[in-house]
């Protein structure tokens, strides 16, 4: 891996492979965790916007035909923490992806007409999560678990905000923050000379004072906090779950082989203890997350409302169960890592993303040290942070079928 920074303040991370495609991903870390209250929802709105035509390409479908006349794919998504954008096409088009990429991100009209549009698509998308309970259930999770940092809010904004945006709001908004000393470009494939070429592409932006984002110093939970929602379902929803670490934390590293233990597949302890054992619900899984000043882990389940407070007994039971896992457990979910990350990685976009994300975090090098921290979790490790950080002062959000 290559790391290069134009003199414009954009980093170029560059990892060489012998693949037949290039992944190229533009990062700017920037997302929903950075806006004001009156512009909730801006940064995903923009990740539309950018699609949506620039002085060179009048629309999105000319966009998108540019890319998928040659069998290329693109896509792009925000968080809390970074919106991203990328193309994945075969080698030889790699000077494509840049001009594209580029020309969206240096020359984006912003039509007034296509704002209004684009407002009723996101309006829509917003009532598609509210009417997806699966979707639905981690919007009100985080909204409950975190009580002053940013991450409570959802990326999406509100339908106010929403409603509210017009060009000035949307174009002072990108202009200001999406800016090439704020921006990633990480590129994994079989290419030459990527410096040089993303160079002649981007090295004519410039840069400007960058926006930090105040830190934020969210309270430890200190009691049960539980929050339920009727809705007209066939099905409830429950998820329960923790405030956890920031990435660099080493613990994180413990996160993710506790995550290994209770929810690889249908091996994990809590699908086997669920679902296998006693078939209480279809759907059971963990989600575990590290940002760069925040965490947070959960288990989370789709069953009758019948079975919820049983559901909620065994996922406690199994938490609990962490302070006394064996060292063939630990070894097992060490493996699981290893092998899911290995066959991950063979696909460049996932590679791509994967560098740049650490990139936003500190450096797109402790990449490359992961499994080496994962290997270095010990059976004391996970029991302490079981005892410590997964313990009787959860958070619990049901959608509850009416």
């Amino acid at each position: 891996m290559k790391k290069y920074r134009l003199s414009n303040g954009t980093t170029i991370i560059f990892k060489k492979n012998s693949s037949k495609s290039v992944a190229v991903e533009v990062l700017f870390k920037v997302g929903s965790n950075f806006e004001n209250r009156n512009m909730a929802g801006i940064s995903h709105f923009l990740e539309h916007m950018l699609f949506e035509g620039t002085k060179n390409r009048k629309d999105s479908r000319e966009i998108a035909n540019e890319i998928e006349k040659y069998g290329g794919e693109f896509n792009a998504y925000t968080t809390g923490d970074r919106t991203a954008f990328f193309i994945k096409i075969i080698s030889k088009r790699f000077e494509t992806a840049l001009d594209i990429l580029s020309d969206m991100v240096a020359n984006p009209v912003f039509d007034k007409r296509i704002i209004e549009k684009e407002k009723r698509v996101v309006l829509k998308e917003i009532n598609m999560v509210t009417d997806d309970s699966r979707m639905h259930q981690w919007v009100l999770f985080q909204k409950n678990l975190f009580e002053k940092h940013p991450a409570k809010n959802p990326t999406y904004g509100s339908i106010e905000t929403i409603k509210g945006f017009d060009r000035k709001h949307v174009a002072n908004y990108y202009f200001s923050h999406y800016i090439p000393n704020n921006m990633i470009i990480s590129i994994v494939g079989n290419v030459k000379n990527a410096k040089q070429k993303v160079e002649e592409y981007f090295g004519t932006l410039k840069p400007k004072k960058l926006l930090r984002r105040p830190a934020v110093n969210e309270p430890v939970q200190t009691k049960v906090k539980k929050f339920v929602e009727k809705k007209a379902t066939l099905n409830s929803y429950m998820v329960l779950g923790y405030k956890s670490v920031p990435r660099l934390h080493k613990d994180s590293y413990v996160f993710d082989v506790i995550t290994a233990i209770l929810g690889r597949g249908q091996s994990g302890w809590m699908f086997d203890e669920i679902r296998n054992k006693r078939g209480l619900a279809y759907q059971v899984g963990v989600n575990n997350e590290h940002e760069s000043d925040y965490g947070m882990f959960a288990v989370y389940t789709g069953l009758d409302r019948n079975n919820i407070e049983k559901a909620r007994e065994i996922i406690l039971q199994q938490l609990m169960r962490l302070e006394k896992i064996s060292k063939s457990d630990l070894e097992e979910a060490k493996t699981y890592i290893e092998g899911n990350h290995t066959l991950q990685m063979e696909d460049n976009f996932h590679y791509a993303d994967y560098l740049a994300v650490w990139e936003t975090i500190k450096d797109s090098s402790l990449a490359e040290s992961y499994l080496k921290n994962i290997r270095k979790v010990t059976v004391n490790d996970v029991k302490r942070a079981a005892k410590k950080y997964l313990n009787d002062k959860y958070t619990l959000v049901v959608i509850e079928q009416k």
